[in-house]
């Protein structure tokens, strides 16, 4: 792609953005713009899960004039009532609470279904939804185990929904624009990259058995999930650290640079996958790794690593995240923002292109609401223009695979296995193959 392509790419992402924030002319305010809308060209969508990052994402979505929230949902009263009132001021009209999900699903004349509940609940919600004949934005990673990932795949072209993963750099304008320079060649033929992760999360403790909070369903909160009792160091975050609903450092950031990498490399399934670490920081509660690496070999001639430090914040490339592609000529790297530089074999730099946005690096919340109003806009025009979705299902299910099959090998100590390039499917490992799947509460397993 040359400069004009780049430039046309920004000039549409930066007229994208502007229509996002509700600023098409300075004439108009969001009222009237909504008025010229009309109602029947606004996607009316509902939301689950609101507390953090599912209230930023509510606050986003009430933000586009294309887009009407219609309905909140959360096993919370409190969350829920709290994002009605965030979004009613936002949007001028209050969305219905609906504790349950499920019988949001049942309005026709919702559109679309927002995801942003602890992993395990990703996939079967995105299924009902599908069924249901909603279209799905599903935050990452977009399942708990490969074979959600598979049956999540499978619903959105058998109910022929469409289905977006919140990988949102994927629509971020600089890094479109990185990723489109290393498919042209600008630092030669790519073969190893390494993403990045690190903090310094504190210890969750020993949790203590206690009673379940008043306005908390719990039974629903877990859902699919095996039934454990209830602890006070779970919520509302710590959840990520416990594999009965988590899925660690890795899933929690890692998706989002894995598959940024992913994409750079142009390789889809790994052949081969190793993983080592383990929680050394503390002693407590926390169940996944604080500290892993995880490597993956392709077909393609290519290599990726991932490391992520939850407990030790030292930066790599001068960042706490990134991705770093190293090629035949040179290296480009992309930090956390909408940024890159590009160097050559002699460490001189060539290219830096800045972001002008701000962004929040180690904000759980929400780090880049106006780059994120991109992939939001996408995933609408998706339904309404039928537009290409920047990280369809199937693109955030491969990427979120490669997460899924190091915590994989991990978990079983195999440290190593083969993987078949054609699917990603484990293979000759009996053991590793256990954790392909996982074990539901009886009466809640997902079904396409």
């Amino acid at each position: 792609m040359g400069k004009s392509r780049r430039d046309f790419i920004k000039k549409t992402m930066t007229a994208s953005a502007v229509v996002s924030l509700g600023g098409i002319l300075p004439s108009f305010n969001a009222k009237s713009y909504g008025n010229i809308l009309g109602a029947n060209d606004r996607v009316k969508v509902g939301i689950m899960g609101v507390h953090a990052r599912g209230l930023a994402l509510a606050e986003n979505y009430a933000r586009q004039k294309n887009c009407e929230i219609i309905s909140i949902s959360d096993v919370n009263v409190g969350y829920m009532n709290k994002c009605i009132g965030v979004v009613e001021k936002i949007q001028g009209s209050s969305p219905k609470p609906i504790g349950d999900f499920r019988k949001a699903l049942e309005n026709k004349d919702l559109e679309a279904m927002i995801i942003a509940t602890p992993d395990h609940w990703h996939t079967p919600a995105a299924i009902l939804a599908c069924k249901a004949g909603k279209h799905v934005y599903v935050e990452k990673p977009c399942a708990h185990n490969p074979k959600e990932g598979e049956l999540l795949v499978a619903a959105a072209r058998k109910y022929n929904r469409k289905v977006q993963m919140g990988s949102q750099r994927r629509s971020w304008p600089n890094v479109i624009e990185a990723i489109q320079s290393l498919h042209e060649g600008v630092i030669g033929r790519v073969y190893f990259a390494k993403g990045w992760y690190t903090n310094n999360r504190p210890t969750i403790g020993i949790g203590e058995t206690a009673g379940i909070p008043s306005g908390f369903n719990y039974d629903l909160w877990q859902g699919p999930a095996p039934r454990q009792p209830y602890k006070d160091n779970i919520q509302p975050y710590n959840w990520h650290w416990f594999w009965n609903w988590g899925t660690g450092e890795a899933g929690n950031n890692g998706t989002h640079f894995v598959d940024i990498m992913r994409w750079g490399l142009n390789c889809s399934f790994s052949s081969n996958v190793r993983s080592s670490g383990g929680r050394y920081r503390y002693e407590d509660d926390w169940q996944t790794p604080d500290t892993q690496v995880i490597t993956w070999e392709f077909p393609n001639n290519t290599f990726m690593e991932w490391e992520s430090r939850s407990c030790n914040g030292r930066t790599i490339e001068g960042s706490s995240v990134g991705a770093a592609f190293y090629g035949e000529k040179g290296t480009l790297v992309l930090d956390g923002s909408n940024a890159y530089k590009i160097y050559d074999l002699d460490n001189k730099l060539l290219k830096d292109v800045k972001n002008d946005i701000s962004i929040k690096i180690h904000s759980t919340v929400s780090p880049s609401q106006a780059l994120d109003a991109l992939h939001i806009q996408n995933f609408l025009k998706g339904i309404r223009e039928g537009v290409s979705l920047n990280a369809e299902i199937e693109k955030g299910y491969r990427s979120t695979l490669l997460i899924l099959l190091g915590n994989i090998a991990f978990r079983t100590g195999s440290v190593s296995f083969n993987t078949n390039p054609q699917d990603g499917h484990i293979l000759d490992n009996d053991i590793a193959n256990k954790y392909w799947s996982r074990r539901y509460q009886p009466g809640w397993e997902p079904s396409v």
